[in-house]
């Protein structure tokens, strides 16, 4: 049995992770501040046995014995990582610096959930792991976009000179089940003004493209990663290649919701891009990955998610 840290593990990616470990016989430690991770994402895995939940902030330094580590903390979307971004970047870089040193002390393999943000507005298409970026610096992004660069620059140097076993892999946008609904992100908005009956909020003229990975093949692609034998420390890509406009998004929603909502369209936020979608050759030669649950079954499932937390979040009014 191992013993296994993941930070931020009551958030959406992290709560999956847990239950997918301890479902594998892990000894699991969630680490998590609890600023966009939620208890109601880890209730019951105290069932699986062998699960302790700590409140602590990874921008301070902590000490837990491990066999492996998931550097998951630090808020996703751009609404919580813009409301405090000197905070956002503290979490990156202090956060990956006191993981390493964990790691290190300990004898751990660690795991860096990077993004696919460090593309920045790509000029590449679609993007490989040898692609550099195109990031603003400077921009309201950057906090999150520069923080997941120099996070990976440390996994590196940590690599190269101290010798820390490190694994990298940058994460595509990922939907599911745990999402928050006040995330700011383009799924769990669409999903929760279709299900309310309020105009669904497209930003730009809905060309630009995402490709969209469900929650279950992310968490496949990390736990492959961090096991895989073979040396391989990435980066690599983790997403899944489907490209969809922000219409074609907006229209499956609400076909799918039997929704009256209707489609408006407001100004496109600075520095956001206008078409990303993961080349998955490295995923698919080194960890014999690549994703199975295409958009419409995937969205039907983080639907009736939604509509079980607003029918409940109704009943208790």
């Amino acid at each position: 049995m191992k013993r296994v840290i993941v930070t931020g593990g009551a958030g959406f990616i992290g709560s999956h992770l847990c239950k997918a470990l301890l479902k594998a016989g892990n000894s699991v430690v969630c680490v998590d501040n609890f600023f966009t991770g939620r208890e109601a994402n880890i209730l019951g895995l105290e069932e699986y046995g062998h699960f302790q939940i700590i409140r602590h902030d990874v921008v301070d330094a902590f000490f837990i014995e491990a066999d492996q580590i998931y550097n998951l903390a630090c808020p996703a979307s751009p609404v919580h990582y813009q409301a405090d971004p000197i905070k956002t970047l503290k979490t990156n870089i202090l956060g990956a610096l006191n993981v390493l040193e964990l790691a290190q002390k300990v004898n751990a393999c660690v795991l860096q959930a990077s993004t696919s943000e460090v593309y920045g507005n790509p000029l590449e298409h679609p993007q490989t792991e040898k692609y550099l970026g195109n990031v603003n610096s400077i921009g309201i992004r950057s906090c999150y976009d520069e923080g997941k660069r120099a996070a990976e620059t440390l996994y590196m140097d940590f690599h190269r000179t101290r010798d820390v076993d490190v694994r990298i892999v940058r994460i595509f946008n990922t939907y599911g089940p745990n999402m928050r609904p006040d995330d700011g992100r383009v799924v769990s908005n669409f999903i929760v003004q279709a299900l309310t009956g309020v105009d669904i909020t497209i930003y730009g003229d809905g060309s630009q493209t995402r490709s969209f990975c469900y929650v279950s093949d992310l968490v496949d692609g990390l736990i492959r990663m961090m096991n895989n034998e073979n040396g391989f420390i990435g980066p690599v890509n983790l997403g899944n290649p489907g490209e969809f406009t922000m219409i074609e998004l907006a229209q499956k929603v609400i076909d799918l919701t039997n929704s009256s909502s209707k489609i408006v369209f407001c100004d496109l936020p600075s520095d956001d891009p206008v078409r990303r979608k993961p080349d998955i050759s490295r995923a698919e030669e080194y960890l014999n990955w690549k994703p199975t649950v295409w958009l419409d079954e995937g969205l039907k499932h983080t639907i009736k998610y939604f509509d079980d937390l607003l029918s409940k979040s109704r009943a208790e009014r």
